[in-house]
């Protein structure tokens, strides 16, 4: 995908080359400087002119107008050097990437000298670069039979570096890519419909991924489930005719099976709300809701791919949350594989009743500690907006890795409490240990607190994608649809973890 050149010359034919601008735009130095000297300082003339702009996230398309081989360049500005974030960044560059698409062009070549800067090393320019790619690129065109135009792929990058690194550069971009399929993988799997990603199918998605990474597979069936007590998966899988699953995969890093990370994530492929009957509107969409699954086997994808000292195993709970004669009720009491019985307060409140199983079930398989991820509450994005992953623990430590993880992923998290009062709220029930819906005030805690129940003293940390799984806008790296947020987060923080 990614080859180097230390170089540029004149005599370098190419569709199409990508160069970075910071301000202020003038002297020219490096690959830009070279093209502008064999264009008779043409480039030096539209800077000036104001043609070509070094204001942050600028898109300039030139023609070389047959003075250099190379047919046309893409000048991105950055705005100054060291007020460049790797966000503004990724967007910008994002949007040249959408351009060379747009164009319809297979190969370019890209000066990453140039797109380095203060706060963007080579290295990491080189790393986030790979992602890009991949994530600016994706596409979902869904079931149209018509009118769809065969994309052009860009099957040949040059990346352009006088740094002596090459290996390396090469190297960390397609780290970078490896990061940024994880995350398209995930998209996909959100945005399938939910008649075609059913349990059985993700199950399926799942077997997939361990006969191509030699990952350990277990997939429980219903009669498995019932033999072993998950009676809170069960109860939300009553009124379906699709059967449930419960899917582990393990990744064995390590010599010995310890320091085992859990990664669990919610897997309702539509949530209707069941007798809580979501509105109209609510229901739209609802086939998000197996957005935490989604992020686990996007992020095992990834570490399919690096192969990290490191133990994992990942558990997804799997259903559908729907209406029949045979649905579990609000007033119900169930009781759960860790054999804690909970009073159903709330039928669209579901997604921490599989959870709660999935993350005994993990417990049970090793886990050492526990991140697990869904798309819980409508609450978290009245606190948090869109933009921003709500994030729970019982262990500071342990979250602190995650927020690194985060943080080198470039998706954002912002912690809420979990007080003993909260706790409290959760053992009210006067006929169950617990119940699974307090109230509406402090929902989203309510979820993490419930989930937390069964994490029990086990390092844990809970993770409300609702807000940010999907989002209702495309911007240069995103398309209206699934983010595939945590994937990356995930994977990092499996990397990262022993190191």
């Amino acid at each position: 995908m990614f080859s180097m050149q230390t170089q540029w010359n004149r005599e370098m034919s190419n569709e199409c080359l990508i160069v970075g601008l910071h301000k202020p735009g003038n002297p020219l130095s490096g690959v830009l400087a070279a093209c502008d000297e064999a264009m008779d300082q043409h480039i030096s003339q539209l800077i000036k002119s104001g043609d070509i702009s070094d204001s942050k996230k600028s898109i300039t398309l030139i023609h070389t107008l047959g003075k250099v081989m190379t047919k046309r360049i893409i000048v991105i500005g950055f705005g100054r050097e060291n007020q460049v974030t790797e966000e503004d960044w990724k967007e910008a560059l994002g949007m040249a990437f959408r351009k060379v698409k747009e164009l319809r062009l297979n190969q370019v070549s890209i000066d990453l000298d140039s797109l380095a800067g203060a706060n963007i090393p080579l290295e990491r320019a080189a790393q986030l670069l790979g992602e890009v790619y991949m994530l600016s690129l994706y596409t979902f065109d869904g079931y149209k039979q018509n009118n769809i135009k065969a994309p052009v792929e860009i099957k040949e990058i040059t990346l352009l570096s006088e740094s002596g690194k090459t290996a390396l550069l090469q190297e960390n971009a397609h780290l970078g890519a490896i990061y940024g399929s994880g995350t398209n993988y995930a998209r996909t799997l959100v945005n399938l419909p939910p008649n075609i990603l059913t349990a059985t199918k993700m199950a399926e998605y799942a077997k997939e991924l361990a006969n191509q990474y030699q990952f350990e597979l277990e997939v429980l069936n219903k009669e498995e489930m019932e033999r072993l007590g998950m009676g809170a998966l069960l109860a939300v899988n009553q009124g379906s005719v699709e059967p449930p699953a419960m899917i582990v995969l393990k990744y064995q890093g390590k010599s010995e099976w310890k320091d085992v990370i859990g990664l669990v994530g919610k897997g309702i492929t539509y949530d209707t709300g069941g007798y809580s009957l979501k509105p109209r509107e609510s229901m739209v969409g609802m086939k998000t809701d197996m957005g935490g699954a989604a992020a686990v086997l996007g992020a095992m994808r990834v570490i399919g791919e690096l192969k990290p000292e490191q133990n994992v195993v990942a558990v997804i709970a799997s259903t559908d949350n729907v209406v029949s004669a045979e649905a579990f009720k609000p007033d119900d009491v169930i009781v759960s594989l860790s054999g804690k019985t909970i009073e159903v307060l709330n039928t669209d409140a579901e997604g921490r009743l599989v959870l709660a199983d999935a993350v005994t079930y993990a417990k049970q398989h090793g886990a050492d500690y526990l991140v697990d991820v869904a798309t819980l509450t409508g609450g978290v994005i009245v606190a948090l907006g869109n933009e921003m992953t709500g994030v729970f623990t019982n262990n500071d430590e342990f979250l602190k890795k995650v927020k690194r993880a985060s943080e080198k992923s470039g998706e954002p998290m912002w912690q809420l409490p979990i007080t003993a009062k909260d706790r409290e709220r959760v053992r009210g029930s006067k006929i169950a240990d617990l119940n699974n819906s307090p109230g509406r005030e402090g929902h989203a805690i309510m979820g993490a607190a419930f989930v937390g129940e069964f994490a029990e003293n086990t390092p844990w940390v809970h993770l409300d994608i609702a807000g940010t799984s999907v989002s209702k806008k495309s911007s240069s790296l995103h398309t209206h649809g699934a983010t595939g947020v945590m994937a990356k987060t995930l994977a990092q923080l499996v990397v990262d973890f022993s190191s």
